[in-house]
């Protein structure tokens, strides 16, 4: 599933083509993603993109009086397409834009969805209003997470995958930003001190701006708008590396499996 950095990602290299443009119309190829495709999307026609956010694993389309409130599932992806380029059988939704581009959606398993809001003031929609802080604002600081995790006794990591309280972390981010910070995924979160927490929040920022830069994580179906994988890939420590050398200490990484999520790490590095 793309998280914060990948969407990110995605976000930085449609704007330029979006913002301030018009969507002339859609060509909707199937309707049943997650949620019936609404009808004010494919009755769309001439509505300016006025600006595009993103909140968590959300890109938010504000146009002049309402919103398109997007998320990719676990195999969506946003392509730029500029020539004619063959429709394949999971290529969904088309948004012709007045500059001679088309924002191309694709979704092999179909779990993402497009919502109408109808106002431009997305934040008050149910999808969005849930979400906890972003990880990479001064909202998300080690007292806010101390605060919380001495009130938890989940394992660590289970509660950096709540949205509720931090946004776009996920299993990647989550998995490789406690191996730096040297925490073992099922430590309970109220026996971390406030300097563990620290360190933690660090390396989560840390780890979230370098996928970004090195344009996110490619596993299984991510690509970004221009059709290229994400680099971030090979900076991977723990992720998907189970029964291989652990990069600091040379032993093998394991894997568990918690609430029916993977999770990777090494019980050497990690305490």
């Amino acid at each position: 599933m793309p998280e914060l950095p990948e969407i990110e990602v995605i976000k930085n290299i449609i704007y330029p083509y979006l913002k301030g443009n018009n969507i002339n119309y859609s060509i909707i190829r199937n309707r049943k993603l997650k949620y019936l495709i609404p009808q004010e999307i494919i009755s769309i026609s001439n509505e300016k993109i006025i600006n595009i956010k993103r909140r968590g694993r959300y890109i938010i389309f504000i146009l002049k009086n309402n919103s398109i409130i997007i998320h990719l599932g676990m195999t969506g992806n946003l392509l730029i397409i500029q020539n004619n380029k063959k429709i394949k059988t999971y290529d969904h939704i088309d948004l012709v834009i007045n500059n001679h581009i088309i924002l191309r959606y694709s979704d092999i398993r179909k779990f993402g969805f497009w919502i109408w809001y109808n106002s431009k003031h997305y934040k008050n929609s149910i999808f969005i209003k849930k979400l906890g802080p972003e990880p990479l604002t001064n909202t998300f600081n080690s007292l806010y997470l101390y605060r919380i995790t001495q009130k938890k006794k989940i394992p660590i990591k289970v509660l950096l995958m709540m949205n509720e309280i931090v946004v776009g972390i996920g299993n990647i981010y989550s998995s490789e930003s406690l191996f730096i910070s040297k925490i073992l995924p099922y430590r309970k979160a109220n026996t971390l001190t406030f300097i563990e927490i620290s360190i933690l929040v660090k390396n989560i920022k840390y780890i979230l701006y370098k996928s970004i830069k090195n344009g996110g994580t490619s596993i299984y179906n991510y690509i970004d708008p221009y059709g290229r994988k994400g680099n971030y890939s090979k900076f991977l420590f723990v992720y998907k590396r189970n029964n291989k050398l652990c990069k600091i200490c040379k032993t093998k990484i394991l894997k568990m499996i918690h609430r029916n999520r993977s999770t990777f790490f090494c019980s050497v590095c990690q305490i």
